[in-house]
């Protein structure tokens, strides 16, 4: 059974920094696609980035660019979310996700908020 279980989150000023964390279980992770999707006060779901199993590829959305980087560590079955330059725009719950063989989440994890406030 795919379990996924982010860590990480809180309140933090403009320009601090964040690490997420995901832990992942019951699957090959290094065999596995994964994303960081977020979800803002009253809107939907935004796609973050991917990064492919072996941990070599990794794609961001315009607005993160620059500024978040996505790891992952296969031997501790662990995805990471860097967050540098936070923005009160940021603001959102994190969500990780496996992708399943369609290319399309197969698995989420319950989310982690983040809350970038002076």
């Amino acid at each position: 059974q795919v379990q996924l279980v982010e860590s990480g989150g809180g309140l933090v000023q403009p320009g601090e920094s964040l690490r997420l964390s995901c832990a992942a279980s019951g699957f090959t992770g290094s065999r596995s696609w994964m994303n960081w999707v977020r979800q803002a006060p009253g809107k939907g779901l935004e796609w973050v980035g991917v990064i492919n199993g072996g941990g070599t590829s990794t794609y961001y959305t315009d607005s993160v660019k620059g500024r978040f980087t996505m790891s992952r560590d296969n031997a501790k079955n662990t995805l990471y979310l860097q967050m540098n330059s936070l923005k009160p725009e940021d603001t959102a719950v994190y969500y990780c996700a496996k992708l399943g063989a369609t290319g399309y989440e197969d698995s989420w994890g319950q989310g982690t908020q983040v809350t970038v406030s002076s």
